[in-house]
């Protein structure tokens, strides 16, 4: 016959003990189910929030039954042809991107170079000016760049580098200051051991040499850092590039170019095409991101580790 245990009887202290750390368990689980919970649907609503603009933009410009706003989210007809306006001859939108791809590559090249060189120089050199240099720098970091708008206008103005040719104007401007923007990979380059050097110049590597075949790739990931930062930042400039090329459309990078199609003249008849041209330059920084978004979460976190 199987003994029933009485459910009445007094429990001994280490029953009780066993029975209080599974009421504290599960208590335990209740609360982290009720918080992830929580913090799941607020992601949720954040996420939605973030994806519905672009969502109503692609949407917007697969609307060929109007080329004006419209206030319905779904379009009434769907159709690619507010794309295939922007590449025709009347839309001037090949002209833009051009002018676009071409600031944001050699603004690239030219502020990837110079944030390196100035980089390592600061890193593994000792000079006497070397602590002055870099105070000076930081505190001139400190201004925004928009207060030297009025004479940089005047200097590129002087030197016919305004409205038509102001590509070559932004690009010089891109570049110019680029060096003072070496702090984050130096505190990169500060993690690499100079044991490193010494052992590349015993075996009798130039200072070159140590800096191409030993530092570059042992710090890819703040490079691909830098070259992500420099191209992003000239692909999508606004304010600078209206103010430079302003009444010109052959200056005109994508973004003052896409603005004009936002006055109230222009607008009921170019909304979807400014929509289509959104997505289009949207494209080509996502697809480079997505590629290289662990380089540049590794650039950013190994680059904040000292300075």
């Amino acid at each position: 016959m199987a003994n029933n245990e009485n459910p009445n009887r007094d429990l001994t202290p280490m029953e009780n003990l066993e029975r209080g750390k599974e009421k504290r368990g599960m208590g335990i689980k209740t609360r982290r189910r009720i918080s992830n919970t929580i913090a799941y649907v607020v992601l949720i609503l954040i996420s939605i929030i973030w994806i519905a603009p672009f969502v109503f933009l692609i949407f917007q410009s697969l609307e060929v039954s109007s080329t004006g706003w419209s206030a319905h989210v779904i379009p009434k007809a769907w159709g690619f042809d507010n794309y295939i306006y922007l590449f025709s001859a009347e839309a001037n939108f090949n002209r833009w991107y051009f002018n676009t791809f071409v600031i944001a590559l050699f603004s690239c090249i030219g502020q990837t170079l110079m944030q390196i060189m100035m980089a390592y120089v600061l890193s593994r050199f000792r000079f006497k000016l070397r602590k002055p240099l870099m105070n000076f720098m930081l505190i001139l970091g400190m201004f925004p760049g928009f207060l030297t708008m009025i004479i940089l206008y005047n200097v590129l103005k002087d030197l016919g580098l305004t409205q038509a040719n102001a590509v070559p104007g932004l690009i010089l401007v891109s570049i110019a200051s680029s060096g003072m923007g070496y702090y984050v990979i130096k505190g990169f380059f500060d993690t690499v051991s100079k044991s490193l050097d010494e052992a590349a110049l015993i075996d009798g590597a130039t200072r070159g040499q140590v800096f191409v075949k030993v530092i570059l790739p042992l710090t890819k990931p703040i490079v691909i850092y830098t070259i992500l930062t420099a191209f992003m930042a000239p692909w999508g400039d606004f304010i600078f590039a209206s103010y430079i090329a302003f009444g010109s459309s052959q200056g005109y990078n994508v973004a003052v170019g896409l603005y004009q199609w936002l006055t109230v003249e222009q607008l009921p008849y170019h909304y979807t095409h400014f929509c289509s041209g959104g997505v289009v330059v949207s494209v080509p920084v996502i697809t480079l991101f997505l590629m290289l978004q662990r380089y540049y979460v590794e650039g950013v976190t190994g680059g904040a580790v000292k300075g």
